[in-house]
């Protein structure tokens, strides 16, 4: 039985997806015996060079193509940003299961989202939207649900990692870290989202969310970047046995949350003194299950390798 897909946008993240369901397929369909098939494309310029070759898949610059197509029962976005807000809610009004890693329109508008997915009985799937290929949310929203989780604690922005680790490894000044940053691809032209901490905050308003069972808002969250830091500051915590991290952090008190997004130190000795480069972290204290640690690359190295690592067809109920 085939399933056909809906995808929104084309880019680097949406070529990967048209690549990586070819690639797959064959195997979903052994281990579900559902195989994916992407059958409809939503784009701007239907004679853009994609960097991938089109087969049976079709091209379209009308959202409707794929919102009023019946035969289409998972749409995938990947535009980002806002703007594809309106077509997800119209996805899942007409039944169709939605996958998406944009963390951007997850946190500010995820319990609208879910809302409209539950009230018409289909999935909103958004793994990817926080720590790239990482399992976060799952955990979180399955495999810990008998926990009551209180902490949450990581590193959960490549590009600002990347560029405290080359300030400590190579001994060099904040501008200097952005520009290898930017050269290898993986800080943006505009750094602004990652340097000054937002793109940390939203999803650290997803995993709040999930690990808190509330409604959180990125008003709540205190956010410092890491534009002030300057490499005698990098100098002065290693030599008091410590390294600079941009932490996110959630806590739950008696149903009290204090969250923050902010450069920090950390001693040399804690796990999360040793992720480098564009790796994330995140560790969770659970009630039962005590102190647990994900690790893995983060999504500007996925985005490099242009994966979309959310899909997960099995899991829609399907």
């Amino acid at each position: 039985m085939q399933i056909r897909i809906g995808l929104l946008g084309c880019g680097t993240v949406g070529a990967g997806v048209v690549s990586l369901v070819r690639r797959r397929a064959d195997r979903v369909a052994d281990m579900t015996g559902l195989r994916p098939i992407v059958k409809t494309i939503l784009v701007r310029d239907t004679q853009k060079d994609r960097g991938v070759s089109f087969i049976d898949e079709r091209l379209t610059t009308s959202p409707e193509d794929i919102l009023a197509d019946d035969d289409i029962q998972i749409v995938v976005e990947t535009i980002g940003g806002i703007e594809p807000k309106t077509y997800i809610l119209e996805a899942l009004s007409r039944g169709k299961h939605v996958v998406t890693a944009n963390k951007d329109l997850i946190a500010l508008h995820g319990p609208e989202i879910l809302q409209t997915a539950a009230a018409h009985g289909v999935s909103v799937l958004f793994e990817a939207a926080v720590g790239g290929a990482i399992p976060l949310v799952g955990p979180l929203k399955e495999n810990l649900t008998a926990n009551e989780v209180t902490d949450l604690k990581g590193i959960i922005n490549g590009t600002t990692n990347f560029i405290l680790s080359q300030m400590t490894t190579r001994h060099i000044d904040f501008a200097e870290a952005l520009q290898m940053a930017q050269e290898l691809g993986y800080a943006e032209a505009d750094p602004s989202s990652d340097v000054d901490g937002l793109d940390a905050a939203r999803k650290l308003v997803i995993l709040a969310s999930i690990a808190f069972h509330t409604e959180v808002h990125l008003s709540d969250v205190r956010v410092e970047g890491i534009r002030h830091i300057t490499a005698t500051d990098v100098r002065y915590a290693d030599e008091a046995g410590y390294v600079i991290k941009l932490l996110a952090v959630g806590r739950d008190r008696d149903g009290e949350l204090t969250l923050a997004v902010r450069p920090t130190l950390i001693p040399k000795n804690h796990p999360l003194a040793h992720v480098s480069d564009a790796y994330n972290a995140l560790f969770v204290r659970g009630d039962a299950a005590g102190d647990l640690m994900f690790f893995g690359r983060g999504a500007v190295v996925c985005r490099q390798r242009a994966r979309l690592s959310a899909i997960s067809l099995r899991s829609c109920g399907i």
